[in-house]
């Protein structure tokens, strides 16, 4: 399970910094100004904007999600190491160290 989730988990974070590359920025509508902004556009006048904008809002929100599904795996993982029952420990008997032999004078 924890496996699944942190192979997602990356898999959705490549996919943030790729759409996150891929929007433009503030200062590239200018170049519309000029001409080079075309409005017949596979994803419309408004170009690929809006919608990048939501599915990375989208990604966004699902990495938050695996983060706290993370967290909350690793979480009780630990804990559930912590709460290790204990009688066996006490159940095993010790033998006590031997004397050592004393080896042969020569």
């Amino acid at each position: 399970m924890y496996q699944l989730l942190l192979i997602i988990h990356i898999l959705i974070a490549i996919s943030i910094v790729g759409l996150v590359l891929l929007q433009h920025g503030k200062g590239a509508d200018a170049g519309a100004a000029f001409g080079s902004g075309a409005s017949t556009t596979v994803f419309g006048s408004q170009g690929t904007g809006s919608f990048l904008f939501k599915l990375t809002g989208g990604l966004v929100l699902a990495f938050f999600t695996t983060s706290v599904l993370l967290s909350a795996t690793v979480a009780k993982q630990y804990h559930a190491s912590m709460t290790l029952p204990m009688a066996e420990v006490q159940d095993q008997q010790t033998a006590p160290n031997p004397l050592p032999i004393p080896l042969p004078e020569q």
